[in-house]
């Protein structure tokens, strides 16, 4: 796709998204993690699960029982011990092994605590090497940036959906992400500031919508 079609559909995203508000109200940027331990379970676990009903807690867990894993050699000692499920209260092999996966690619790369992390993401080199993990695409990569404060929007169904109805149709991950960051940018809002709108008017929905089946 080229600069210029990405520019059309963020105009068309940006119009859409002022008139459903995103200029009004409260200004809530997500909120950035230094605990890392809770990063890394935050970005494998919330693939594929509801987040408010199955994830959010277990993330609330971590902070309330796990307040000094908070870096890689903390992590590798929990791991070795064999206390990942404990961890994450998961129990299921597949994401178990993801997050062990994750941080071992962490240990390899010279990382120890959300700093670093928040450092290496800046790199694309680094972005491209971590997605050679199992399970981790492009969404992970963004979403992982968000969490710890790096000014970023990751594409997950929230924003496909809202792609759609402001009639922008491409499903290519690359294009969506960059339409989204020019539309925050022609906006003037800070993005992630635009990606936890954008979350929260699909949670309200959501809410609204099991309301009515009521």
């Amino acid at each position: 796709m080229s600069t210029i079609e990405i520019v059309l559909a963020a105009r068309r995203i940006a119009d859409h998204a002022k008139d459903e508000g995103a200029l009004f109200g409260e200004k809530v940027p997500r909120a950035t993690c230094q605990h890392l331990g809770a990063v890394l379970a935050d970005s494998v676990l919330q693939a594929g699960l509801n987040y408010v009903n199955v994830v959010r807690p277990r993330i609330q867990a971590i902070f309330r029982d796990f307040p000094e894993i908070n870096t890689v050699s903390a992590l590798l000692k929990l791991i070795h011990e064999r206390r990942t499920s404990e961890f994450l209260g998961w129990r299921h092999h597949e994401k178990v092994t993801r997050f062990e996966a994750l941080v071992l690619f962490l240990k390899k790369n010279g990382i120890e605590d959300v700093q670093d992390l928040r450092d290496e993401l800046t790199d694309e080199q680094f972005c491209f090497a971590i997605q050679f993990i199992n399970g981790i695409g492009p969404k992970t990569v963004d979403y992982m940036a968000c969490l710890v404060g790096i000014d970023s929007i990751a594409v997950d169904r929230h924003v496909r959906s809202f792609a759609k109805s402001a009639g922008v149709l491409s499903s290519d991950y690359d294009f969506l992400r960059k339409s989204f960051c020019c539309a925050a940018d022609l906006l003037q809002l800070p993005r992630r500031e635009f990606d936890a709108w954008l979350w929260r008017r699909a949670a309200f929905a959501t809410k609204h919508q099991l309301a009515l089946g009521f």
